[in-house]
């Protein structure tokens, strides 16, 4: 599927605070912890324990949220198929789109049990 502008807008305008306990919740279910979920987000966009509880707790949108980050060098390697969009194939010109299905992709991977090792992506030497 292609995104469209409304699409990115859409998601772009999303509470993050509001999309977490979902997160959450699906994790959980799955058997792993908060610290797991907060771990693999920090590990994405550079945040700290305290910038994630004021985005949980805040109205703060997700185009704030991913312009605010300092995204991980090697979420470039985040590739794969997410509510039907192929991570690696969305342009550039939807950048915010393409940060919150990395995003995604790795709560999906916590919650399918991968390993942390493989979800927090390391480049090979």
């Amino acid at each position: 599927m292609k995104v469209t502008a409304e699409k990115n807008e859409k998601v772009a305008n999303m509470i993050f605070g509001s999309i977490y306990p979902h997160y959450l919740n699906r994790i959980i279910k799955n058997g792993r912890t908060k610290e797991e979920l907060d771990q693999v987000i920090k590990w994405l966009t550079n945040y700290d324990d305290t910038a994630m509880e004021s985005f949980i707790e805040g109205k703060v949108t997700f185009r704030a949220f991913f312009e605010g980050a300092t995204m991980h060098p090697n979420a470039h390697m985040i590739k794969g198929v997410v509510c039907g969009y192929r991570i690696e194939e969305i342009e550039d010109e939807f950048q915010i789109y393409k940060q919150c299905r990395q995003m995604e992709k790795l709560v999906d991977e916590l919650a399918k049990g991968r390993k942390m090792e493989k979800i927090l992506r390391v480049e090979k030497k």
